[in-house]
């Protein structure tokens, strides 16, 4: 076990709890390296920074009712930086109680050790498998980060059942174990206790975020959502956009509202704006705040009605199952069971693609992805090199894999014909040309990866293009010229500025502008009689 030999201090509380937390610092520094990257992702072990946690007990301090003592709590501790703060920021006469659980001992033992001295209860558990023996007013808690994937099935099914039971939550099974420890902590809070969670910023876009987002403006009172800017990630081994969320056990008043804050730091921010919680009930993407006002209902015309919007197909490994064409000739294998696949962003310099005569993309990385339905068996006789190369992958125990079992045969690839058009599936906001997101014209008979998504005509284009095809490269530039935040509102926001379009929010995108570019076509001499679906 590591441990910071200290001794006890004669002089006041305040340069006390300030010699500890130099002591905590270095503490963490080498508990921290004690162990791999991966472990610490597994757990979803991210400490607080110093600055970020006194700022959050300074806010506490702003809101927590002057009459009350502090009875503290902190079911994800660490090393302690909430403690830490609250020891520095809250006169000592104010604070009854502190207690803190750890899950993991490589942290708690030192811990325990390092504020024996200032009355801290401590206890090394899993705070998930702990029934509420007592009840707070204070609870500020950075909880672990622990995706859904690295939650067992049984694991899952046991946690959404006591998270309802401890709060009314029913959480979807993709939610992450930072949403369960907000409801199982409403067990552990008084009445008119008041909670602050430093947790990413995910839930306020995502469908599984819907229950906690219900819980936080039905069960409590939501008082304040600051989120941090994305480029400004708050924890540099964790690629996640945080936000500091801050309720009350209370009933909410009627007409309340929540007041959201952008950037800077907690207590000053770059934007914010007050938005009523009516208005955030009918709202799915909860990022759009501060800086954008309340989506006004009308009913304006999304992309959906004019492109039928697929992820990119998976190949199960793009490092066997795509190949340069160099690689293809070196190998000896037919070209005849490949097809032509468009290369990542990074590596399509241009915007519209042209076609060579064969239909292949004139580009300067050529790619093809492996793709036929023929048997191994025809293989064998038909394309020796070929089932050599198949033989390879299984070697590798591609066909084991999950894609690839799935599959009949385990070579053979999704239906996913060449888009017309192809959005980039990622995007950063700071890009020079302000464009977060790449519209791509495809005139080749390429297909597309899951690092983009494919657009493909709906019933009412298509009768558009059938008339004029020029129409399809109107809607392309139409398409790039949306304004980035028309993009960005529907999108889902990552730290560092990374921002995420799945289909569906792709195609709930605002298409007035295209609609208009339709118009002018109509104008231009489509029969009206043809456009009965327009």
């Amino acid at each position: 076990m590591t441990s910071i030999p200290h001794k006890p201090s004669r002089s006041g509380p305040r340069s006390l709890v300030a010699r500890i937390e130099q002591q905590r610092l270095t503490l963490q520094a080498l508990l921290d390296n004690e162990k791999t990257q991966s472990e610490r992702n597994r757990l979803g072990q991210f400490s607080t920074p110093p600055t970020l946690a006194h700022e959050i007990l300074h806010y506490a301090a702003n809101i927590f009712p002057k009459s009350k003592k502090v009875r503290f709590f902190d079911p994800a501790f660490g090393t302690g930086a909430f403690y830490s703060a609250l020891c520095s920021v809250f006169p000592k006469r104010m604070i009854a109680q502190a207690v803190g659980i750890e899950i993991d001992s490589h942290y708690a033992r030192p811990a325990i050790e390092l504020w024996q001295q200032l009355g801290l209860q401590l206890k090394t558990a899993d705070f998930i498998s702990q029934k509420p023996e007592e009840k707070f007013n204070l609870i500020v808690c950075n909880p672990p980060y622990v995706r859904h994937h690295h939650l067992q099935d049984g694991e899952k099914q046991r946690l959404r059942l006591i998270t309802q039971q401890a709060s009314g939550i029913r959480l979807s099974g993709l939610a992450g174990l930072y949403c369960h420890f907000v409801g199982l902590c409403h067990a552990w809070m008084e009445s008119g206790a008041v909670a602050g969670w430093l947790i990413p910023s995910g839930f306020m876009d995502v469908n599984y975020g819907r229950s906690l987002k219900e819980y936080l403006l039905r069960r409590v009172t939501l008082l304040h959502i600051h989120r941090f800017d994305p480029n400004d990630v708050q924890f540099a081994d964790a690629i996640v956009s945080s936000a500091v969320v801050w309720f009350q056990n209370s009933t909410p008043p009627k007409h309340h509202r929540i007041k959201f804050t952008f950037g800077g730091t907690l207590l000053k921010p770059k934007i914010r704006r007050m938005v009523s919680a009516k208005e955030l009930l009918n709202e799915a993407k909860w990022t759009r705040f501060p800086v954008n006002d309340v989506r006004v209902s009308s009913n304006q015309r999304t992309l959906s009605e004019l492109f039928q919007i697929k992820r990119g197909l998976a190949t199960g490994d793009n490092s066997y199952f795509i190949l340069p064409e160099s690689e293809i000739e070196k190998r000896g294998l037919p070209l005849d069971v490949f097809r032509p696949i468009l290369p990542g962003p990074r590596c399509l310099l241009q915007d519209e693609i042209t076609a060579r005569p064969d239909g292949t993309p004139e580009i300067e990385r050529r790619l093809f992805l492996l793709d036929t339905r023929i048997s191994e068996d025809e293989i064998q006789h038909r394309w020796p090199k070929l089932y050599e190369y198949l033989e390879e992958g299984k070697q590798r125990e591609l066909h084991l894999r999950y894609l690839c079992s799935h599959r009949s045969p385990w070579y053979a690839q999704e239906n996913r014909p060449a888009p017309p058009i192809t959005c980039t599936y990622l995007g950063r906001s700071d890009k020079k040309n302000g464009r977060p997101f790449r519209f791509i014209l495809n005139h080749s008979n390429a297909t597309v990866a899951n690092v983009y998504l494919a657009m493909y005509p709906t019933p009412l284009l298509q009768q558009f293009l059938e008339n004029d095809p020029r129409v399809l490269k109107r809607m392309w530039m139409a398409l790039n010229a949306l304004p980035a935040e028309q993009l960005l509102g529907n999108g889902r926001l990552y730290g560092g500025g990374l921002h995420k379009l799945e289909p569906k929010e792709l195609a709930q995108v605002d298409a007035t502008s295209l609609f208009a570019q339709l118009d002018i076509a109509k104008a231009a001499g489509v029969h009206a009689a043809q456009l009965k679906m327009f």
